[in-house]
């Protein structure tokens, strides 16, 4: 891992190989803040909080609208695959085109692209002209650029902070995604309510405004190959993308973490089963799902502190008995006899799924070398959320066709498999992978 801008790659290389499973650190609420001494990642913080509320806030307004325009609700599963699609497809080209590029420039291209889709969503809304193939386009668009700023922003965190604050970094980074969860969609309700969608549009279209900001404001402090856009230029982009499958296929911990995420999209696509659980098996109206809803996210906060003070790098023996843990709570939750059960349930889901989900990204990005850091983080993003794209149709089958509570119990199958088949991979005490930018070999061999 490099630790400053004058540390070189070879010099990096040069230090000895640290085992994957370090010693062993108590969590400490103090560590959770750690990232937020760097004014660079401050900045960065409280202008994801807006950015991602603003997100939520069209989302809300958007399906609305469409279900509104058209009346059928196919087209919000339509709407669904635009906007995943291209994260499954372009996940890992869009991580090698990340482990080349400048990550700061990429970042400042895609918040101004997705500021003026926002602003072309806002006046085609206005204008009275919007139709059904104009919002799926703008959603396709959205997916497109969606993939490569997604890995982007989670390698730039290491940028900004180093690797020794990098779980408190990621930790924070699930409180954004839930705070913005709770924040955007009642911001959107407000607005749908009192002035209307476009303005809902406009609202997500400002909001870019203030990372772009900071990303023209800020340079990281922690510079890597690819920050640079140094990292194995002269290669075919084909030959880049092979070279991170190989990587990641062939260090076990970073395999078997990518399964264990495309398996959790199935729990955080809760618009499948938990509807028809809530209102099949417990009988519940909109405001019962809701309130299911609603204590998922609260159980998250303290999942993703817990993730944030666990010290400088979780160990794969965490991300397995988390992952286990989770799916635990997952099927406790499915099969629980009564309603008030199931939702202590969600819960306690809620902790364990955010902590095992930010312990296994933060391995992910520990584990990898900087050269390959962006590749790995591609794989991530096809993995998770880009998976939905197959797991949330077969998920909604299960949940019809077999039932609900099994629909719902879907991932604790799936991460007891994935967790017990590669526990061996995961506590093995292995080297950590090379920091250099080559092929597969070279990174080996370093």
């Amino acid at each position: 891992m490099l630790k400053s801008s004058h540390m070189t790659i070879s010099d990096a290389a040069a230090q000895p190989a640290r085992n994957a499973e370090p010693e062993r650190q108590r969590p400490s609420l103090r560590r959770s803040f750690q990232s937020l001494e760097s004014p660079a990642y401050r900045a960065w913080f409280f202008s994801q909080v807006f950015s991602a509320s603003g997100t939520m806030t069209q989302t809300v307004a958007m399906s609305w609208f469409l279900l509104r325009l058209t009346g059928d609700s196919v087209d919000l599963g339509l709407m669904s695959t635009f906007t995943f699609l291209p994260v499954m497809l372009l996940g890992p080209y869009a991580g090698a085109l990340v482990d080349r590029v400048d990550r700061r420039k990429l970042l400042i291209v895609t918040q101004v692209t997705f500021g003026l889709l926002a602003a072309a969503a806002a006046a085609i809304i206005a204008a009275g002209i919007a139709r059904a193939w104009m919002l799926f386009l703008i959603t396709l668009l959205n997916g497109i650029v969606f993939a490569p700023d997604s890995t982007a922003r989670q390698v730039y965190v290491v940028d900004l902070v180093g690797a020794e604050r990098l779980a408190s970094a990621v930790g924070l980074y699930e409180i954004i995604l839930n705070v913005s969860r709770v924040a955007g969609p009642a911001l959107g309700g407000a607005l749908l309510a009192t002035v209307g969608v476009a303005a809902c549009c406009a609202v997500n279209a400002a909001s870019y405004v203030i990372p772009l900001f900071v990303l023209l404001r800020h340079r990281p402090a922690y510079a890597t190959t690819g920050t640079a856009g140094t990292t194995d230029r002269k290669a075919r982009p084909s030959a880049s993308l092979r070279d991170g499958i190989r990587y990641a296929w062939r260090h076990g911990p970073i395999r078997v973490c990518v399964g264990l995420a495309a398996a959790s999209g199935l729990l955080f696509n809760m618009g499948v089963a938990l509807p028809v659980l809530a209102t099949h098996v417990f009988r519940l109206g909109g405001g019962g799902y809701g309130l299911m809803m609603s204590v998922f996210g609260i159980g998250a906060l303290p999942g993703a502190l817990l993730a944030s003070s666990g010290g400088e790098r979780p160990t794969g023996r965490r991300v397995g008995v988390l992952a286990l843990a989770t799916a635990a709570a997952i099927a406790g939750t499915a099969f629980a006899p009564t309603v008030w059960l199931a939702v202590a349930g969600l819960a306690v889901v809620g902790l364990l799924s955010i902590w095992f989900i930010a312990a296994a990204n933060t391995l992910v990005q520990l584990a990898s070398g900087d050269g390959m850091r962006g590749r790995m983080m591609g794989l991530w993003t096809m993995a998770l959320p880009g998976a939905q794209v197959v797991t949330g149709p077969f998920a909604g089958w299960v949940t019809q066709d077999v039932g609900p509570r099994e629909g719902f119990a879907l991932p604790a199958m799936a991460l007891t498999a994935i967790a017990g088949a590669g526990w061996r991979a995961l506590t093995a005490s292995v080297a950590q992978p090379g920091v250099s930018a080559g092929p597969v070999a070279e990174a080996e061999a370093a």
